[in-house]
This record gives C-alpha cells, sequence and structure tokens, in this order.
C-alpha cells in the first residue's frame, strides 16, 4: 500500500473553501488505498502578522496586543465556520483555537513587559501560526468521517539543535521518535496532521527551521516514515522554465534531478524551500510538486537522476532581484594568505549571507553578491574592519541596481559551447555582463546584469534555448 506525505502551503489553507479542498483531496487518496500523514503551513499571511506583532510587542501596550489577538481569533474562527460542518467538531477545534490564542496574548504580554525579543521567544510567538491552522485542518478531515490525529512538529518527534530561526534537525533521533509515535498510526489508517515548521530542542523548547520549512517538514516526515512519494501541494503547476510573468510561454517541468530541483530552489523557484530536499536526497525519496487548484495534473517530480529521454541542455533560466553586487579591492591582497578569509569573517559575523562570489586572478579583487537589504551594513562594516588596516583593502564599492541570471540544467555538465551560446545572446542584446561564477557542478552558470536589463535577458535566453518547446 502507497505511503505518501502531502504537505499543504498556505495559499493551500488561506480560506475554509479551500481547506475543504484540502480534506477532498486527502480523503480521496485515503480511500484510494493510500496510507497519508499531512503536513500544514499556517493560513496565509498569518506568520508574517506574526512577525510584526512580535517586533512591536517591544515597544507596545497590552490594549494593541489584545486587539491583535481578537482580530486573529475572529479570522481563524470564520474559516472554521467554513471548513467544518459537523457543529460538534467545530465547538472541539473552536476551543482548542481560542484556548491556544490565550497562550499567544499571554506570550505576547511578557515580550511587551519585559521589553525585548530573543531568537528563542520569536520562534515561540511563530509557532503559533501552525498551531492555529492544523487543528482547522485536522477537523475539516475528521468531518470527512476519518480518523485522524493533531500534532504539533515537536510532539511528532522532531528534534533539532538550538539554533532557533533556522535550526537543523537531529535526523537520527527524529526518526526514531517519529517511527515510534506516528508509524502505528499510519499502519492503522489513522491520518496525522503535522505543524509544519515548528520542532523543539533537546530540551523541549520549541524551534523552527526557518521560513517556508514546512516543505523541510515534510521531507522529514517522509524520510522517518519511509514513504513512497512526499507531496507539495501549492498555487502552482510544478516547476517552470522560467517565472511565467517574465515569458508567458513558460512551461512546466514534468521530471527534475534533485540537483537540478536544488539549483532552482535556491535560485528563486517558489515551489520548494532550498533545504527541504536534503534529507530525501540520501534515502532516495521521490518529491512531487503540484497544483491545489489543478489536482488533474500530476506536476513535476523530482528524483535522483534527471529524465534520461530529456536531451535539453538547458532546463530553465531564473531571475533574482532585489540583489546587490559588493566590489573589494585593493593591491594589499595579492599573495597574502587569508585575505579573503578577513573579508567573509567580517560578512559573517554581521550575518550577511554571500550568494555569489567571482574573483580576478590577480587576487586584487573580490566581486560579490548579497541581498540589497543588507548592503549598507555591509559597507560599513567592511570599512570599519578592513580600510587602512596595514593597506589590505583600498575601496569597498558597490551597484544596487543589479540583479542575476541563473541558467540552470543537468545535461549542461561536459556538454560544450553553452556558456559561449549563453553570452553571445546576451551580447546580441547589447546588454553588458557585470559579473560571472560557475561552480564545478556545472549545472548552473550564473551572471550578473543590470535590473534594468533583466527581463530581456530571460526572455532571450528563454527564446535561444527553445524552453518553450520543453
Amino acid at each position: 500500500m502507497k505511503k505518501i506525505v502531502m504537505k499543504f502551503g498556505g495559499t493551500s489553507v488561506a480560506t475554509g473553501e479551500n481547506i475543504r479542498h484540502v480534506a477532498d483531496l486527502v480523503t480521496l487518496n485515503a480511500k484510494n488505498d493510500c496510507r497519508v500523514a499531512v503536513v500544514i503551513s499556517a493560513l496565509a499571511g498569518v506568520t508574517n502578522e506574526l512577525i510584526e506583532i512580535a517586533e512591536q510587542a517591544k515597544k507596545s501596550d497590552e490594549k494593541h496586543i489584545q486587539a491583535f489577538t481578537k482580530e486573529l481569533l475572529g479570522n481563524h474562527l470564520a474559516v472554521i465556520s467554513t471548513a467544518i460542518t459537523s457543529k460538534q467538531i467545530q465547538k472541539e477545534v473552536t476551543q482548542v483555537t481560542e484556548k491556544t490564542m490565550v497562550e499567544l496574548e499571554k506570550v505576547l504580554t511578557g515580550i511587551c513587559y519585559v521589553g525585548e525579543l530573543t531568537p528563542k521567544s520569536k520562534d515561540y510567538v511563530l509557532s503559533f501560526g501552525e498551531r492555529l491552522s492544523a487543528p482547522i485542518v485536522w477537523g475539516a478531515i475528521k468531518d470527512r468521517k476519518l480518523e485522524t490525529q493533531c500534532f504539533t512538529g515537536k510532539e511528532a518527534g522532531i528534534v533539532t539543535d538550538s539554533n532557533f530561526g533556522e535550526a537543523d534537525p537531529l535526523m537520527n533521533f527524529t526518526t526514531h521518535l517519529i517511527r515510534e509515535r506516528l508509524g502505528p498510526l499510519i499502519e492503522k489508517g489513522v491520518i496525522p496532521v503535522v505543524t509544519g515548521y515548528i520542532a523543539a530542542n533537546q530540551d523541549g523548547i520549541v524551534t523552527t527551521v526557518g521560513r517556508g520549512g514546512s516543505d523541510y517538514t515534510a521531507t522529514i516526515l517522509g524520510v522517518a516514515l519511509g514513504v513512497d512519494e512526499v507531496w507539495i501541494w501549492t498555487d502552482v503547476d510544478g516547476i517552470m522554465t522560467t517565472d511565467p510573468k517574465i515569458v508567458p510561454s513558460a512551461k512546466m517541468l514534468p521530471q527534475l534531478s534533485y540537483q537540478e530541483a536544488a539549483e532552482m530552489a535556491i535560485f528563486g523557484a517558489k515551489a520548494m524551500h532550498p533545504r527541504a530536499l536534503e534529507p530525501v536526497i540520501k534515502e532516495n525519496i521521490p518529491v512531487r510538486i503540484r497544483n491545489i487548484f489543478h489536482p488533474e495534473n500530476e506536476g513535476t517530480l523530482i528524483t535522483k537522476e534527471p529524465n534520461a529521454k530529456v536531451t535539453e541542455v538547458v532546463k530553465a533560466v531564473a531571475m533574482i532581484k532585489d540583489v546587490a553586487m559588493l566590489n573589494v579591492n585593493g593591491a594589499g591582497m595579492v599573495g597574502a594568505p587569508g585575505s579573503y578569509a578577513k573579508v567573509f569573517d567580517v560578512l559573517g559575523k554581521n550575518n550577511i549571507n554571500v550568494m555569489m562570489i567571482s574573483t580576478a586572478a590577480s587576487e586584487a579583487n573580490i566581486s560579490m553578491i548579497i541581498r540589497r537589504g543588507l548592503l549598507g551594513r555591509a559597507i560599513s562594516n567592511l570599512e570599519i574592519a578592513l580600510l587602512d588596516r596595514g593597506g589590505l583593502v583600498s575601496e569597498v564599492t558597490a551597484e544596487d541596481d543589479v540583479a542575476v541570471i541563473a541558467v540552470m540544467g543537468a545535461n549542461m555538465k561536459g556538454t560544450l559551447g553553452v556558456a559561449s551560446k549563453i553570452f553571445t545572446t546576451v551580447a546580441k542584446k547589447g546588454i553588458n555582463i557585470r559579473m560571472i561564477a560557475q561552480g564545478s557542478s556545472e549545472l548552473n552558470i550564473s551572471f550578473v546584469v543590470k535590473e534594468k536589463d533583466g527581463e530581456a535577458v530571460v526572455r532571450a535566453i528563454h527564446e535561444e534555448f527553445n524552453l518553450d518547446k520543453i
């Protein structure tokens, strides 16, 4: 009998009607000789609201917090009344929701009194989004006369380190606990409904596995339970050859390798969380991206090997906006061991992630791509730490009007002339390339252009490699 983990994102559970649709999909598969476990995200927009209120609570008052929780409770109660028809189940879910909301109000009031938001308390606040949505989905499934139980990620057995906000699961311990707690239920046909995103450290303190981490929860469960496939239900048909807003003729990719999907997730394919593939790669469990609004579509299947029948060299092209290029120059870096390490040490200590790097063979220049919002912090800290310190760095400059173009495909590896074709296509458009990077995997060539030219470059490459014919 087939075992599946189904993860439903925020859009999938945005309204009561959507949750009824989720319950119908779960019921359909459960009655079709499938054993199903369900992972649920917070209702659309709720996590952002919780981040905002958590920050505001430091300098807010009790009345503001009470107004927020009252409105949030009202929104969830409205969803409950639409999603669940049975008055008894409605009552059960409402009681759980009200109790959870009282707890949230107490936590926010505590932050208000202390005037401080720690990473630990922030994780606790953010956990309430999923803790409020999962019982509603559980109620909607129960409404369909199916046996089901609701769990937080902590209750299900997901144990992580204490890196609040971006915790890493302790997979051996987690696998043991999940098998012990959820395994027997699934074998009996009971449907576990588990909160995405939430876990706990070894002391039982709530942690989260990073934004978009419900995908990660789903793949962790999939590995622990030894399922046949993990299905990520979202609001797109699958992973596309490019953003359909830029190229309306963009096509859905029916199959990708783990490596290709990971590259695309990192470069902004909204269908997947970049870290979510780590657990399934080791166990070779397929992941399928499906559209909740078009369930008849099989979506994109992600497996160990790319589809042997597909011969396309390039499969997708992506553009990342909201980035900036940081240039560090200095003759003092030439031949000086550890000079680059000093640059990265400054950025790392200030929580600035470097997305892309390119250096000159002369060693006198290093160019990096970082998030645009972090540019001011990066420049000021590099200047304070490195300028005029023994002449190592003489200049730190930046460009904040750039975009990264990433061209991806497993068949690029070992194929001659791909880079030449890409750069010739860009040159024909009269567009200048500001920076280039390619890893040894050869799965992806990334380069930087002015942001105003980004969409034109994406369209030109999409057309040159006939991606609308895939």
